[in-house]
């Protein structure tokens, strides 16, 4: 009987990391330690059960309340991790690898890589899709004394995802939807 449980136990862990990919949810570290360097630190996570509860509190009288609840009920998990330091890469450069191996798994893909060298930022952005839906979301933003680590898991709508900006701790992502208005045209080029 034992040996039974045991296998199951194995059987459950190394089933786990799969089962988080499958999802979309990553293995966050937790930074422990870095709570206490960090001058700031944001640590959010919430589960279906804690998003249902979370999103009674939007209004659906206020357009941008109700847009954000109808967009948080499509969703089952919102993690964020976010410091700021009072120095220049107080952080392990290591975990934020990690997070990133995690997103190589098949069926993620990236969607927007930024990168200043101006500012010393890194902006990466990953969806996980399953068929022809977005399951997941991924935002790794790097500076050198602040990073953050956004996991928005659910069923996706892209064109939705700016409803959440500023809500359950995700930050203003600036996400643009619909077209732009039209400009001038390009001057043809010149003749050779």
């Amino acid at each position: 009987m034992k040996a039974r449980i045991a296998l199951f136990l194995a059987a459950l862990a190394l089933a786990s990391p799969a089962f988080a990919q499958v999802n979309g949810q990553l293995r966050l570290p937790q930074f422990a330690s870095l709570k206490d360097k960090a001058i700031e630190s944001v640590s959010v996570t919430l589960d279906q059960r804690l998003l249902g509860l979370g999103c009674r509190f939007l209004s659906a009288e206020e357009p941008d309340e109700a847009a954000a609840k109808k967009f948080c009920t499509s969703l089952t998990g919102v993690y964020v991790q976010n410091f700021t330091f009072d120095k220049d890469y107080a952080y392990p450069k290591a975990d934020i690898d990690a997070i990133r191996n995690q997103l190589k798994a098949p069926g993620w893909s990236p969607i927007v890589e930024a990168y200043s060298r101006k500012e010393n930022t890194n902006v990466e952005v990953f969806v996980l899709i399953q068929g022809n839906q977005a399951k997941s979301l991924a935002i790794i933003s790097s500076e050198p004394r602040e990073f953050a680590i956004v996991n928005i898991v659910g069923n996706i709508d892209l064109e939705q995802l700016h409803d959440i900006e500023g809500h359950f701790g995700v930050p203003e992502l600036e996400i643009q939807t619909g077209k732009k208005p039209a400009g001038k045209p390009a001057p043809p080029p010149p003749k050779k």
